[in-house]
């Protein structure tokens, strides 16, 4: 188990479990009575510390290096998986990925962000920030998607589009923006679920869907805390600051319409139970494509284009 350091009290309690636990195997003895009591002693510390993050909090939850990537959560979601590589324009990019999938009986295209796990898979999938030619991957599949009338299913976790110069070169904003145009447009059922990190456009160009859901402890937002505190607020120290009035936490999302439905996660963090965390998207997802069925290929698109143009109010 990977910790961070908001986890410091429970890890010393599983360790000093865990400990225990070797002691009484190694020596024959039963130390069960004590294993019990420090067990429920964490259990409540976790209850404590998970049922009141603050903003800033609840980014570290969603930035944890063990909360399940896309690939571990389509492990679990999908019967059937075949993924598919490449823009036909320039490269691979492996910070998203995209195939052909089943979900249960529902055959559907499936796309997500990709982070790694641990340094050298992370450097290979760019931490999760696309190039324009993930993005056009992407729209390539979804395309497809529309072409043999699947659904779409976007899994959003990413700190924003990776913003260097060759990606820049290439064209990273207009990627986005077309595929925020075509997504639009789509006459399929598109779901998108914020497993992790929801951050900028680099969110948003995944993400234009007739059903969006967040999972509990996963953020959404226009920028990153510590680059708010850094542009706005010249100190990027003040980073939990920034993420209290960024809104970006699900229930946030939630409340200003941004999303649609909380997903929960298993206390203590997606992370704590990836099983379980992949079955209840499973319900969700399996659910929100039956509630879009019965809707026609320029209802879904209508029905999509209002729900964007509904967001935000301005008040005079």
């Amino acid at each position: 188990m990977q910790y961070i350091p908001l986890e410091k009290p429970i890890a010393e309690l599983e360790d000093k479990i865990l400990e225990l636990k070797r002691l009484a195997s190694a020596q024959a003895i039963n130390l069960d009575h004590e294993i019990e009591k420090l067990e429920t002693r964490c259990h409540s510390v976790r209850d404590e510390l998970f049922s009141n993050l603050s903003p800033y909090q609840t980014a570290q939850i969603a930035r944890h290096p063990g909360r399940p990537r896309f690939k571990d959560l389509m492990r679990e979601i999908c019967s059937f998986f075949v993924e598919l590589h490449g823009d036909r324009n320039f490269f691979d990019d492996p910070a998203i990925v995209g195939g052909l999938g089943t979900i249960g009986k529902q055959s559907c295209v499936l796309i997500g962000h990709q982070k790694g796990k641990g340094t050298k898979d992370n450097i290979y999938r760019n931490f999760g920030m696309p190039k324009p030619e993930g993005y056009r991957k992407a729209l390539r599949i979804m395309s497809m998607a529309e072409r043999f009338n699947l659904p779409i299913i976007t899994f959003v976790d990413t700190p924003g589009a990776y913003p260097g110069i060759g990606a820049e070169q290439r064209g990273q904003a207009e990627a986005i923006a077309k595929n925020i145009m075509v997504m639009s447009k789509l006459k399929v059922p598109i779901i998108t679920i914020i497993v992790g990190e929801g951050g900028s456009g680099g969110a948003l160009a995944l993400a234009v869907a007739n059903r969006v859901l967040m999972l509990e402890n996963s953020i959404y937002s226009v920028i990153s805390p510590e680059g708010c505190a850094s542009i706005l607020m010249k100190d990027a120290s003040k980073a939990p600051a920034a993420a209290d009035a960024l809104k970006l936490t699900a229930q946030n999302a939630k409340a200003n319409k941004i999303i649609d439905t909380i997903i929960k996660e298993p206390v203590g963090g997606a992370h704590r139970n990836i099983e379980k965390t992949a079955a209840a998207l499973k319900r969700h997802i399996i659910k929100s494509i039956k509630e879009l069925s019965d809707m026609s290929g320029p209802e879904l698109m209508r029905h999509r284009i209002d729900k964007f143009n509904e967001m935000g109010k301005v008040v005079q």
